[in-house]
């Protein structure tokens, strides 16, 4: 089992899969930018550099296709400051207005993803009313979303080989229409189950699709950038406008999908306009089967730690997403309204936090500025678990988030130091695998501990899941 998985996760840093499902992809994406900022000495160019000698060939196909790397001899990526701030040219060096608006829907399609897994937090309480839930029944919500991944995962490549990526641009954001269309109807609990899962598969098979697209362009750090920062956008939007604009309407839960409805309609129209050319011909003639060294992963102890550290983190990111709503309401007194913006000040702070404590990690080096991170972190949800007051709670969301951002990526850094260069690409993406299994368990086991012990064990799950999650660190120090 844990072979085939790894299998698995090699083919996706092929492009051949999704790379992760949901907030644990984009993790791995912001470490690619982030990166730069703390090995500069690795590559010229901006973006997660693993320095190569003689497996150039080999090794830099499976590194460009999961970590967005670019050859040595492309320009600086803008987005960081660099010198060139044309930014998108044709591997000529040409500007290409095509390219333009490739990029601008793959970046509206990123928002779309944001949009979608963000509010998930915000719905949890409409959705336990609308159907008289317990809170380990609503929590299946988070386990749905990963299966829809992983069936996506088993097809990603067979699709492709097919039908192109002219088809998965059709494909993806149907299944996203599917998706929010079978949730705006209210139907049975079940069946809004099936719709975010149908939601989750078209949203793994679109984030394999774009990454490995992405990839292999020109400037490729400043596209997949781009295509972060709009996730982080629409993550920060969506509670926001599901949670208040919409009432403010005086709209029902449920029309927030008929929103989204409209937005993946648009999505399908502008995905299959910009990439209608790229057939399963011109696919297959691109497609490099190459051969994997993910075996030997497991005989190294670094492996282990990291999987184990990026299980716990990208479940206590999630978990706080997720029940962050809930909580607020139940626990604080909160308005629905102050509860959205707090899921908002969340994902505001960790946006900002993953693309300017580069700075400091570079200066403290990435296992001391990660315990400081850390430190900093439990700290300040120590505060926020005995603090009441509404705006004071989401300023502290806020610098929780900030400070939690750039955990993943330091992650990244650190396996990336403990392991021989060959073996980085697969133990990443076992790392990554781990992380993908806390994203679903860890918040409906704490669903779980909420509905046997109260909403008010929930910051202290928070605080002890943080602290072993610092624990874990260590070892990898």
């Amino acid at each position: 089992m844990g072979l085939n998985i790894v299998s698995n996760n090699v083919a996706r840093a092929r492009g051949k899969y999704p790379s992760r499902p949901s907030i644990a992809n984009f993790e791995t994406l912001s470490a690619t930018i982030w990166y730069s900022m703390v090995h500069p000495d690795a590559f010229k160019v901006s973006g997660l550099r693993i320095p190569w000698e003689q497996q150039q060939h080999h090794l830099s196909h499976d590194l460009k296709l999961y970590f967005m790397v670019v050859d040595t001899q492309s320009e600086e990526s803008p987005l960081l400051g660099d010198s060139d701030s044309s930014g998108l040219l044709c591997r000529n060096g040409a500007p290409h207005l095509w390219m333009i608006l490739r990029v601008g829907a793959a970046m509206y399609s990123f928002a779309f993803l944001g949009l979608f897994t963000a509010t998930i937090g915000v719905m949890l309480q409409p959705l336990i009313h609308h159907y008289s839930l317990s809170d380990v029944q609503v929590s299946l919500v988070f386990i749905v979303g990963p299966a829809g991944y992983i069936m996506a995962a088993q097809l990603n490549n067979q699709v492709h080989w097919k039908l192109g990526q002219r088809g998965m641009a059709v494909l993806a954001p149907t299944c996203h229409t599917i998706g929010v269309l079978i949730i705006a109807t209210h139907p049975p609990f079940p069946i809004v189950l099936l719709g975010f899962a149908i939601g989750a598969f078209g949203s793994g098979f679109l984030d394999g699709s774009l990454c490995a697209w992405a990839a292999t362009v020109h400037n490729a750090n400043t596209v997949t950038g781009m295509m972060q920062g709009s996730f982080s956008v629409g993550a920060a939007l969506g509670p926001f406008l599901a949670g208040n604009v919409l009432p403010a309407w005086n709209g029902h839960w449920y029309d927030w999908y008929y929103v989204l409805a409209i937005a993946s309609i648009l999505e399908l129209c502008l995905l299959f306009l910009v990439f209608r050319n790229e057939t399963a011909d011109k696919y297959r003639g691109q497609a490099q089967d190459e051969e994997a060294l993910s075996r030997h992963i497991f005989h190294h102890r670094a492996t282990w730690l990291v999987a184990v550290y990026l299980l716990a983190y990208c479940g206590i990111e999630t978990a706080i997403s997720g029940w962050m709503v809930t909580f607020m309401i139940r626990s604080r007194d909160a308005t629905p309204h102050f509860a959205s913006i707090s899921s908002t000040g969340f994902w505001g702070g960790m946006a900002a936090g993953r693309f300017t404590l580069g700075i400091v990690t570079d200066k403290l080096g990435v296992g001391r500025a990660n315990i400081v991170y850390f430190v900093i972190t439990l700290a300040v949800q120590v505060v926020f678990a005995f603090v009441r007051n509404d705006v004071a709670c989401i300023i502290l969301l806020g610098i929780i988030g900030f400070f939690m951002g750039p955990m993943f990526a330091c992650g990244i850094v650190q396996v990336t130091r403990l392991l021989p260069r060959e073996l980085h690409v697969a133990a990443i993406s076992f790392g990554a695998s781990a992380g993908q299994f806390g994203a679903a368990l860890l918040p409906f086991g704490i669903g779980a501990c909420i509905q046997a012990m109260g909403i008010n064990m929930f910051p202290v799950a928070i605080v002890s899941l943080s602290f072993l999650t610092f624990l874990s660190w260590l070892p990898l120090l």
